[in-house]
């Protein structure tokens, strides 16, 4: 290896201190918007004078906010549920396909993860306000998949190389149908690469703003798009209140995803 950790000697101690620095730039915002939550200042205002938790229960006491999670629950879900299957069948053409232009069709779906999210908006936009689908729930969801395949795409797949196709053949030489040995083997066993699909996708529309204002309407907004308007509104602590529970979400899911990545590794 070009690098060993244990022969860096001094540098070692300048590494730490510049992955503490990133991690720090990284993470400091968002403990300052959960210590904000708590505060018991009428506005955000940092250090807080003091500590409640009357922003939560104002939050809570909203039906607004949980009709805005709600949305954005669903529309998550959904968005989840078809990036998955679309990223599977594509998974399947990308790495077991020989055919020409494969790697142009690699690159054109993974081109939502290098194209400028605004520009994605604004496209969508005005192409969904041609078919109608601007401020539906079926819009949201098509709009968000594009955004979230990638992220469905690069699990699947890698589980996909990973796997050793063989085995498949195995069961279609004893007697399987080619899709009965797909379903019965394959996805059993690149089963952590959907799962970890499954939650990319999600969180990619749980989080996701930009699109959302854009496809938005008056009776149908995500919570990040109810938060954007309330902070043009309002710097009441309830936002940061309805963020750190959207972080919380996040997090957990993100560990849940980890301990089951180790268990079905096992």
């Amino acid at each position: 290896m070009l690098l060993d950790y244990d022969r860096m000697g001094w540098l070692r101690v300048v590494l730490l201190g510049i992955t503490g620095l990133v991690a720090a730039f990284l993470l400091l915002p968002v403990i300052f918007i959960v210590l904000l939550s708590f505060g018991s200042s009428r506005w955000l205002a940092f250090p807080p004078p003091g500590w409640t938790l009357k922003w939560y229960k104002e939050l809570f006491a909203d039906p607004s906010w949980f009709a805005a999670a709600a949305t954005s629950a669903r529309i998550a879900a959904l968005t989840a549920v078809l990036a998955v299957v679309i990223g599977l069948l594509a998974s399947f053409a990308l790495v077991r396909g020989r055919f020409r232009g494969r790697e142009t069709l690699r690159g054109l779906l993974l081109t939502p993860m290098v194209l400028p999210v605004v520009v994605f908006a604004i496209a969508i936009y005005a192409f969904f306000l041609r078919l109608g689908l601007g401020g539906t729930t079926i819009g949201f969801v098509i709009a968000h998949t594009v955004l979230a395949l990638p992220f469905a795409i690069i699990p699947i797949a890698t589980a996909l190389e990973g796997f050793d196709k063989s085995i498949e053949d195995a069961a279609i030489v004893c007697g399987a149908s080619p899709l009965e040995a797909k379903l019965r083997i394959t996805l059993p066993s690149i089963r952590i690469g959907i799962f970890s699909a499954a939650i990319f996708a999600f969180l990619a529309s749980w989080d996701e703003v930009v699109v959302a204002i854009f496809m938005a309407s008056p009776t149908l907004q995500t919570l990040p798009v109810k938060i954007w308007g309330s902070l043009r509104q309002d710097l009441s602590p309830v936002i940061a209140a309805a963020s750190s529970l959207l972080v919380l979400l996040t997090v957990l899911l993100m560990i849940v995803t980890a301990f089951l990545r180790r268990r079905f590794a096992k």
